[in-house]
């Protein structure tokens, strides 16, 4: 394999894996901060035993995401450091806000959360858990900031063929951003709705199946299952609108990108939108793909009404040629690429399925969720055997949603690390090719040797948050609770507990 394949393959690898926990921490720490502020308002102690039992949750992914988080820092100077000399300028701004202005308070408040509970007051503790959860959305949109100006950049000028930052705004207002940031929101809420219901459904059928609907372990459930049902609907409902929004952009700003998503090789006036296709979508022979099409909704997908045209691949692909040339630059960096012709067409097959599976997962996700409200209404709860083990595998559906999305934004826009604008509203002359990003003095072999140790890592450290989440849930409440005052150790301060 070529050092840019494996590059690309290990950038994948270790971005995929850590965006399973960023998005559960993001929602759950916010859903977290809602469930104390029902106890602090009400003085319930079922909140604050839900408080408890998600809070622990929470701070194990969290500490997961932290582990996994720093490892992308490092790869942007091993691994692209020709990347992260062209951004440098533009990207040191968002990454240290989100490092010393959310990252920073994420820490401190977290701290003070978790050691706080017998040592500050109520009203303090509540603060502090408000200040974590709002910080890590904080902390998303920065990151997503930098993302939103490789897909579409603005506010620079060109200095020598390399972008210096003239309006740190115009990169934290960029429309881009703000069609994206909402969209991820929305899917970090449909995780924690998601994982609220599986585990929630698993202690019911576990040890309240049959238990009186006042017994107030069950009460936790049943509240736990109907708040993450109701999460999950509203939260496919925000993704359905921010997608569109965001669906819209991309047709103005990276048009490959979205004829790739349908694998629509010519030009189509009104265009009808691919549901389904059956053969192979790859080039050359998409045009004998056979798929089942909704008319007209591509049509208004891309330009809002249902007549207009939208452009395929073999009609993008000259206009592409002739405005970046149609060969690599003849550098010895770019390997085997040098001088060779470029192909403006990212892959089809990731594009079109990896779109189709981050909307089929979303939507079995929402529909999960309404199953769940209709099937627990006025206290309910179903007692099929598949019941509970349906409700667990669902867990998975909006991450592999998140998952493939994420791999659809990133491949889409290849053979481009910072996306050209042939959309008026962006920079014009700012892009970067992939090939030209990745680090010259690394060796294929070294970064294979990377790759097999990276991911080898992952994955015992994949076993080990599992096996920790199973422990709590196993656990129930009683495992998260602090002991009852007959069973505690007057002189054992550590117990303490002043709620």
């Amino acid at each position: 394999m070529e050092l840019l394949d494996i590059a690309r393959w290990q950038f994948g690898i270790t971005t995929v894996y850590h965006f399973l926990m960023v998005p559960l921490t993001i929602g759950l720490g916010v859903l977290v901060a809602g469930m104390q502020t029902a106890w602090y308002r009400t003085g319930n102690p079922r909140y604050l035993k839900m408080t408890k039992f998600w809070g622990k949750l929470m701070l194990i992914n969290f500490a997961m995401g932290v582990v996994t988080g720093i490892v992308q820092e490092f790869q942007f100077g091993m691994s692209w450091s020709a990347y992260s000399r062209f951004v440098g300028d533009v990207f040191g701004a968002p990454l240290a806000m989100e490092g010393l202005v959310a990252f920073f308070v994420e820490s401190t408040f977290l701290g003070l959360w978790i050691f706080g509970w017998d040592r500050l007051s109520k009203g303090v503790h509540l603060a502090c858990v408000w200040a974590f959860s709002l910080a890590t959305v904080a902390s998303a949109y920065f990151i997503l900031a930098a993302n939103s100006w490789m897909q579409h950049p603005v506010g620079v000028e060109v200095v020598d063929g390399t972008p210096r930052l003239n309006s740190i705004w115009a990169v934290l207002t960029n429309n881009t951003l703000l069609a994206a940031f909402p969209h991820t929101i929305f899917g970090c809420f449909a995780v924690a709705g998601a994982f609220l219901v599986g585990i929630a459904a698993w202690q019911l059928a576990k040890n309240h199946r049959d238990s009186s609907p006042e017994d107030e372990d069950r009460k936790v459930w049943h509240g736990s299952i109907r708040l993450g049902a109701w999460v999950g609907v509203v939260a496919f409902a925000g993704l359905a609108i921010s997608g569109d929004f965001q669906a819209k952009l991309m047709f103005q700003q990276q048009p490959m990108k979205m004829a790739s998503a349908e694998a629509l090789c010519h030009s189509e006036a009104p265009a009808g939108f691919s549901v389904f296709a059956v053969g192979d979508v790859s080039r050359p022979d998409c045009e004998s793909v056979k798929s089942i099409t909704v008319p007209y909704v591509l049509s208004a997908l891309a330009n809002g009404d249902l007549h207009s045209e939208v452009k395929g691949v073999e009609e993008l692909l000259p206009e592409y040629q002739e405005r970046f040339g149609t060969h690599y630059p003849d550098d010895p960096r770019l390997g085997s690429l040098a001088g060779q012709p470029v192909d403006y067409v990212p892959n089809l097959p990731a594009t079109y399925w990896g779109f189709r599976f981050m909307i089929g997962f979303g939507s079995v996700a929402a529909l999960g969720a309404v199953a769940v409200l209709w099937l627990t209404r006025r206290g309910r709860f179903p007692k099929g055997r598949y019941w509970a083990p349906l409700a667990i595998a669902s867990i998975a559906t909006p991450f592999l949603g998140n998952a493939f999305g994420w791999i659809f934004t990133e491949l889409g826009r290849q053979p481009f690390v910072v996306a050209p604008n042939p959309d008026p509203s962006g920079i014009d002359g700012v892009w970067m090719y992939t090939a030209s990003a990745v680090s010259s003095g690394v060796t294929a072999g070294e970064m294979l040797t990377s790759v097999i140790a990276l991911t080898a890592l992952y994955g015992v450290l994949a076993v080990v948050e599992i096996w920790l989440i199973a422990k709590f849930v196993r656990g129930g409440i009683e495992g998260v609770m602090p002991p009852k005052p007959k069973d505690r150790d007057p002189d054992d301060e550590s117990l303490s507990f002043a709620y």
